[in-house]
């Protein structure tokens, strides 16, 4: 009696759907979950970029206490730099200052006043 080898190899087109239906359902939770972290980590980079541009204005104007700081060149040597993808724009005297930063990303503006209160 001669026995018939039977080809067992490979996935049956069940398995192969079930396996793309898991993927999907993965996908569909972990890709909005990912894009809200990357908006949390382009409003902190907004956030810290502020605060670091308050410190060097700080220094700035411990230096310069009567001139007006209009510029973020003025505060690069202080130790300011700035983030790639992100606006800042300052101006003021040391009683009067305003920082604003925001990436161009991300969904909140931060404003510092001269107290270094951060606002968004």
């Amino acid at each position: 009696m001669i026995l018939k080898k039977t080809n067992t190899t490979g996935f049956t087109l069940i398995e192969l759907m079930i396996v793309i239906a898991i993927i999907g359902i993965l996908a569909a939770i972990a890709i909005p979950n990912f894009i809200n972290y990357r908006m949390r980590g382009y409003n902190a980079g907004a956030n810290g970029d502020a605060r670091n541009a308050y410190t060097a204005a700080q220094a700035y104007f411990h230096e310069w206490p009567d001139e007006s700081c209009s510029s973020v060149g003025s505060l690069n040597a202080y130790g300011f730099r700035q983030t790639p993808n992100l606006t800042v724009a300052i101006g003021g005297t040391q009683n009067s200052l305003t920082i604003t930063t925001y990436h161009n990303s991300g969904d909140k503006t931060f404003t510092v006043n001269y107290e270094g209160r951060i606002s968004h």
